[in-house]
């Protein structure tokens, strides 16, 4: 059976975040911690998007680490206590609205934060309890400030997923605005993350017809505008408010599954936390939709041709390889990364990459169900 659920209360437009004390009123947090970064401090972002709060700010933590980890949950956590607070806003990127999930969790629930990973049966753990979260993006990538789920770094070193509707944001505040400065290829890798929802979320053979049309509709939008906004974000608005637009869609389309560049993209940014979690995902999708191409769905629904439309390519053929070859110019355009050579990663990995390919969230979503020695080729292919 499918479930069709749309939740979040969105605020979309350049001037957005000024509504963020009304929104916080509207669910009802008094004292709510704010969830960010250095980066984003350092930048002024931070200030701008907490600007309406006048001379009392709320309490704010900002040592999110590039990929959240349990560890930073609990100094959040502490500090969450400390200061009483009553809700979180997350201003930041796709690591700090995780980050601010994972502290929704552990400050509401006993145990460690492993005990609510959807691989270990723990979606159902996570209770209405959970301390209520704002989402801010300040990038146009993740899509999380719309979505239901959060990855973290447990303690063990797994990079596990943690998933429930109750995780869901009450308000999503996009606002164009702050993403005006985000330099250029931070632009190109948070969205290329986007695009690679979008993407992965209309193959995957779950059914979800309006996930699919959303997702399209945000694959076009991001496709047509992700040069521009790479190459002039700070002038052109246009493209940045479509490139917030495709983030979002991506992730409210991607309820309803993804699929091997996901489970690839987790299992190698748990290995190693340096990697670009948006990066990984424009490295690993030629592959991926190669290999997703055999898919008896992908054939059945024409979704390659409808793919190919959506990035107003001249047509494709059964193998995928227009599309995957568009998007492999699409990043050098970009100036992102060859391939995982290019990034530092080396075969020694592939073992420790397939196993928790294998066993991720997303892995079952695929439209092609993916074995060991799949992982493999796509992992060698996207050397």
């Amino acid at each position: 059976m499918a479930l069709i659920q749309y939740l979040t209360h969105i605020q979309i437009d350049f001037g957005a975040a000024a509504l963020l004390p009304q929104e916080c009123e509207r669910v009802g947090m008094r004292r709510p911690l704010v969830i960010s970064d250095a980066g984003v401090r350092a930048a002024g972002v931070l200030a701008k998007a907490l600007a309406g709060w006048g001379e009392t700010p709320p309490p704010v933590f900002d040592q999110t680490p590039s990929n959240p980890t349990e560890a930073a949950v609990r100094q959040a956590v502490e500090l969450f206590r400390q200061q009483g607070c009553d809700g979180l806003v997350a201003i930041g990127g796709g690591s700090s609205m995780d980050l601010a999930k994972g502290v929704a969790i552990a400050a509401t629930h006993e145990g460690p934060l492993k005990t609510y990973a959807t691989i270990e049966g723990g979606s159902p753990r996570i209770s209405k309890a959970v301390a209520p979260v704002i989402a801010v993006p300040t990038t146009a990538g993740t899509g999380s400030e719309v979505a239901r789920g959060a990855i973290i770094i447990v303690d063990d070193g797994r990079k596990l997923g943690f998933h429930s509707w109750e995780l869901m944001p009450k308000a999503a505040i996009c606002d164009p605005e702050l993403t005006m400065g985000l330099p250029p290829l931070l632009t190109a890798a948070t969205g290329m993350d986007a695009i690679a929802h979008c993407l992965e979320t209309f193959m995957s053979a779950a059914v979800n017809p309006p996930a699919d049309g959303i997702a399209l509709d945000g694959l076009a939008r991001g496709w047509a505008h992700i040069e521009r906004a790479t190459r002039d974000g700070r002038e052109d608005r246009e493209a940045r408010w479509q490139m917030m637009s495709c983030s979002m869609q991506g992730a409210m389309a991607f309820q309803k599954g993804l699929g091997c560049v996901h489970s690839l993209s987790h299992a190698l940014g748990g290995a190693d936390p340096r990697l670009h979690h948006g990066t990984l995902n424009a490295v690993f999708l030629p592959a991926v939709i190669r290999f997703n191409a055999q898919a008896e769905s992908m054939r059945r629904d024409r979704r390659l041709a409808r793919i190919a439309h959506a990035m107003g390519l001249a047509g494709c053929d059964e193998a995928g390889n227009e599309v995957a070859e568009a998007i492999k110019a699409m990043n050098a355009r970009l100036g992102l990364p060859s391939g995982l050579a290019a990034m530092g990663v080396t075969p020694a990995l592939f073992d420790k990459v397939i196993a928790g390919a294998m066993a991720d969230h997303c892995h079952k979503t695929n439209p092609r169900l993916a074995t060991r020695e799949d992982y493999r080729a796509m992992l060698e292919a996207s050397m």
